[in-house]
């Protein structure tokens, strides 16, 4: 799977790669965003991330798998498994 990180900040790209790929907690205001808690998110952005919400929403609609946002339950699931890279590990060991 191909993410394209082009639609969100440019000093939030490499830390939502790292999430989405290696499962690395992403901080406060990526988890907020990420279990669709926008209250705290908003709470914790910077002034580029405030100003930019909606392009994290379409990033995860059009860009995230399903299972890395929507909960904190499914974001720490996402996290334990180690993100996509642990999800092809999942994969593998299984068709093997």
């Amino acid at each position: 799977m191909t993410i394209n990180y082009d639609k969100l900040p440019e000093h939030m790209r490499a830390v939502m790669q790292r999430y989405m790929e290696g499962g690395l907690h992403p901080g406060g205001f990526l988890f907020a965003v990420l279990t669709n808690n926008l209250m705290e998110a908003f709470h914790r952005a910077d002034d580029v991330n405030g100003a930019r919400l909606e392009d994290y929403v379409r990033f995860l609609y059009w860009e995230a798998p399903i299972d890395s946002f929507g909960s904190a339950e499914k974001v720490q699931a996402w996290i334990k498994q180690g993100g996509l890279s642990g999800s092809s590990e999942k994969q593998a060991k299984t068709a093997s």
